[in-house]
């Protein structure tokens, strides 16, 4: 198969060269913040349009297939995302190229690819508007990012997405790609399907009663804001999440049966509980820590063995603990290396006594 050639290219050497294959809201940010980052960034998109419109608004340095790219993101529709990480694998020439993709849903993709460049992920950002003219380079500033590496994973390709990911200022973490699925029904695929039900049934409403939706405020409109995104991708999300998203389908559906029942009875401590338990979850959502003081550098001994970077990292995942960066220091003698991770100090504690529990001598050191 042939491969087209970048075109409009002014730094073809440059040691850092990535590939983005999807040119709209998500690819085309993607590519936006790897330039920013100082990479070259490639692009191509299967309306060769919609790629030309990401290389006239600056998200991209040319249009095309760098095939000496040495890392790679796929971000295109669930329905062809396993296709084209396929694809993206095949065409990368560079050795140690790494390829990852940015699908809602992980489990699929994942159980169809088993190559060791290939790290499974998800950015949890995105916006309401729609195709490449959205495109943010900040827009994963702040959001989580999740990677799910595969036992095929090598630790180089999962360690290289960590570190680039983390310079977009992304919250990077690590789990298994069934875990991410049943955990995002609950907070992202579940939330959407909630927030358009809400709407319709509103519009509906709206029908023998015209003034409902002028009646709308703040609360109204954000919590339905969501409902705002474009219905195509969800199709699909829905198709390769189906039993997770029933699953938790059914479990919304008891609590709201609770919830009628605590008001149809006028239960004013069951109602207090309730909005007490939801108030308390949400003023406790996590937020990033920024400043260097709050952070420390933990050292772990590992062994030269595959998959001891994405054991560690789904431990503090498991801990609740953000890994804000990560390096490996190998030893110039003998078969052990030092992972090295930057946590919040108040994350810390924890991480050690998960770390020493499985068995690790970790150590920890104040950032110079």
């Amino acid at each position: 198969m042939a491969v087209d050639s970048p075109s409009n290219s002014h730094d073809a050497s440059s040691p850092k060269r990535a590939q983005v294959v999807g040119t709209g809201l998500i690819g085309g940010s993607v590519a936006a913040a790897l330039r920013k980052s100082g990479w070259h960034v490639t692009g191509r998109d299967e309306v060769v349009a919609h790629a030309q419109r990401a290389l006239e608004l600056g998200c991209l340095d040319a249009v095309g297939t760098d095939t000496e790219a040495s890392f790679w993101v796929v971000a295109v529709p669930t329905a062809r995302l396993t296709a084209e990480v396929k694809r993206a694998l095949a065409h990368s020439a560079a050795a140690a190229a790494v390829v990852t993709d940015t699908g809602s849903v992980k489990t699929a993709v994942s159980e169809s690819v088993s190559d060791p460049r290939f790290v499974p992920g998800h950015p949890m950002a995105g916006s309401e508007q729609e195709g490449v003219d959205g495109a943010n380079p900040d827009m994963f500033a702040g959001a989580v990012w999740t990677l799910t590496p595969t036992d095929a994973t090598d630790d180089h390709a999962l360690r290289t997405c960590q570190r680039v990911l983390a310079a977009f200022g992304s919250d990077v973490v690590t789990m298994t790609p069934q875990r991410h699925d049943a955990l995002v029904a609950v907070v992202s695929h579940v939330p959407h399907l909630t927030a358009a039900s809400l709407m319709c049934l509103a519009d509906d409403r709206a029908l023998d009663d015209a003034p409902l939706l002028r009646l709308a405020a703040g609360g109204f409109r954000d919590m339905t804001r969501i409902a705002a995104g474009h219905p195509g991708i969800w199709l699909d999300i829905c198709g390769e999440n189906r039993d997770a998203i029933v699953s938790v389908l059914d479990e919304l559906a008891e609590r709201l049966a609770q919830v009628r029942d605590v008001v149809a009875t006028a239960d004013r401590d069951g109602l207090r509980d309730v909005l007490t338990q939801a108030r308390r979850a949400r003023t406790n959502l996590p937020s990033r820590y920024v400043r260097p003081q709050e952070l420390l550098e933990v050292r772990v001994p590992i062994p030269d063995r595959k998959g001891q970077i994405a054991a560690i990292t789904m431990l503090a995942a498991d801990c609740d603990v953000n890994v804000a960066d990560i390096e490996v220091a190998h030893s110039p003698e003998g078969s052990e290396g030092v992972l090295v991770l930057v946590v919040a100090r108040t994350e810390a504690q924890r991480f050690l006594a998960a770390l020493a529990g499985q068995g690790y001598h970790p150590t920890t050191r104040d950032l110079a």
